[in-house]
């Protein structure tokens, strides 16, 4: 497999699950925006789910496929086109050498992956392919994606191979083919400008005034322009402390852990989050919703909603088992 860089999005990067084992050191883990839409991705090109893919932002890129290949496209529509026909989303592709793609402003959602049959070739490091662009490492370069840029694929497994030989044998001589079933739409994440993400009490909810604590799960919050893949800064009603003056010493953080400063407007840690915080906490968003959060777009309204941790527990357990539902369905059928 082979894509080439037409026209740059607006920032399109190299990621997989992230940098994991080194924080002690000092080094964030990073990796994918949306874990959810990268997974699946992966598991419908015959992929093991962790492998290396494509994720764009806002806009999305133009590329020339060079060599044949089959690819998944999830996450945030972006209007994707091949040869100016729509391509689908959430479902296995086959595309032809020499066939142009062409992505779009996201309607729906922030972020587009692409994951290809046996994942984006870049270097590991630090055991992961996962780019950071602010230390310029990882990834193509350690950098967003440049017109005249060259990802190649590793190896596609056995799998991967059978859908490939399948899929071009129904395309006819088409410049794609996909075949006629997808994810259902019940399962998939329901990206929108004004999702209600659920949480679990963070660590210091209790320093908070009873004002603030109902305030933040009775009231919207407005997505800053200043926010990024580090975090997404909140714009709503004041959070104060009961004791403006105490202190918090730093601890670790996660993803999805929501801090508030000493301003009093949160701020949701992401995929490039610090290793560790010194704000007090007070939510810690569950794992289900994170894509809800990150593919939300500046001016976007949140609201938060409260659940217990064993809800949290059972909702992703019911996700994995998800997963391996489709993984073993992709095995059954292309093996």
């Amino acid at each position: 497999m082979s894509l080439t860089v037409i026209r740059p999005g607006l920032f399109t990067t190299v990621q997989d699950r992230g940098r994991f084992g080194f924080q002690k050191h000092g080094v964030i883990v990073g990796g994918v925006m949306d874990p959810f839409a990268y997974k699946m991705a992966n598991l419908l090109v015959g992929n093991k789910g962790t492998e290396a893919a494509v994720e764009m932002t806002m806009k999305g890129d133009t590329w020339e496929v060079t060599e044949d290949t089959v690819l998944a496209i999830c996450g945030a529509d972006m209007e994707a086109a091949a040869d100016d026909k729509p391509l689908p989303l959430w479902k296995p592709v086959w595309v032809r050498a020499g066939t142009v793609i062409r992505f779009g402003v996201s309607k729906l959602g922030a972020r587009t992956y692409i994951a290809v049959a046996g994942g984006v070739q870049c270097p590991l490091v630090m055991n992961s392919r996962s780019t950071y662009a602010r230390a310029g490492i990882g990834g193509y370069e350690g950098r967003a994606l440049q017109k005249g840029d060259e990802l190649k694929a590793d190896e596609p497994g056995r799998q991967s191979k059978k859908l490939g030989e399948l899929l071009q044998k129904q395309a006819k001589g088409g410049a794609f083919y996909a075949p006629d079933w997808r994810i259902a739409a019940d399962h998939l994440p329901r990206y929108h400008g004004h999702p209600v993400v659920r949480v679990v009490k963070g660590n210091q909810s209790d320093w908070f005034t009873e004002e603030s604590r109902n305030a933040f799960f009775g009231q919207e919050f407005r997505v800053s322009p200043q926010s990024d893949r580090m975090g997404y800064r909140l714009e709503g009603p004041r959070l104060e402390k009961l004791d403006k003056s105490r202190e918090l010493v730093s601890e670790a953080v996660t993803f999805g852990t929501v801090q508030v400063p000493a301003e009093g407007n949160p701020i949701v840690l992401l995929a490039d989050r610090q290793t560790t915080g010194g704000y007090p906490k007070i939510a810690q968003i569950i794992s289900v919703d994170l894509p809800l959060i990150v593919q939300t777009k500046p001016g976007d309204v949140i609201r938060f909603r409260e659940v217990v941790h064993q809800e949290a527990e059972r909702l992703l357990l019911e996700r994995e088992q998800l997963f391996r539902q489709v993984r073993l369905g992709m095995k059954l059928k292309y093996e």
